[in-house]
Formats: C-alpha cells, structure tokens, sequence
C-alpha cells in the first residue's frame, strides 16, 4: 500500500477527520478546525471536497497552509499538513462520488455538476502515523 493509499484509508475509516486552517480576525490570525469525512484517491493525488460558498474555502485561498487529523482507537492517529491547492482536477468519477458523499451529509446540491462543489488536494504535504507512545512515524507520499 503506498503512503497516499494509507492515508485515505485511514480518513476514509473514521466518521469523522478534522482540517485546520488560518482564519484571519479583526484580532489577528486564527485557528479555524472543522470536521471533513470525503477523500479519494484519483491519478495518484488524494482529492478532498467542499463548497466554494464555505468559510474553509476563503481561508484556504486567503492561506493555503492546511493541516489535517484524525483518531482512530487502537490505531493512534494520523497528521497530514501541507498547502491546500483550490485547482479543481476531479474526474467524472470523483465528482460524483463527493456529490454523493456531500448529499449523504445533508448538504442540498443541484447536481454533480453544481458549480459550488469543488475539489482540491494539498501539495508540498509531510504525514504521520502517531502512537500515544509519542513516536511519530512518517508516511512517504
């Protein structure tokens, strides 16, 4: 399994992972956590989904530094950061399989074709697996 295909395993078996980004406030910059649950690998790249009308897309194209987590029990946990690329480069079939997923949350879309729904990836990314025991081991994407 490559260190890409791991990490879409591991956030694609759990309810829930969570991305970080900068949200820049009248008080200066600050942390913006939110819970994400689509990834899919296509062409090698792992594709991640959500909205151009969300808060998580302006951060991402105001500060492209991005970092994700997710806990799996008896698994420890995984750490993925890098800058997040707003190019949308889905294919047909990872459009539809993130419309399907988004629709699955609850989230209202007009089609697989809705010009809100966006893709994007995260370039220049360094992973881990993490143990509670405090060893961070890399995963080579």
């Amino acid at each position: 399994m490559t260190g890409k295909e791991t990490i879409v395993e591991y956030l694609t078996s759990v309810p829930a992972w969570y991305l970080a980004t900068v949200e820049e406030t009248p008080d200066g910059a600050q942390p913006h956590v939110r819970p994400f649950s689509f990834a899919m690998l296509q062409d090698g790249e792992i594709q991640y989904c959500t909205a151009t009308t969300k808060d998580v897309y302006r951060e991402m194209a105001a500060n492209p530094r991005v970092e994700l987590t997710a806990w799996k029990p008896g698994r420890g946990w995984v750490i993925l950061r890098g800058r997040a690329n707003l190019e949308d480069r889905a294919n047909a079939a990872t459009r539809q399989a993130g419309f399907e997923h988004m629709v699955g949350l609850g989230e209202a879309w007009e089609s697989v074709d809705d010009e809100r729904l966006t893709f994007f990836t995260i370039d220049d990314a360094e992973a881990w697996l993490c143990d509670i025991d405090g060893t961070w081991n890399p995963v080579e994407l």
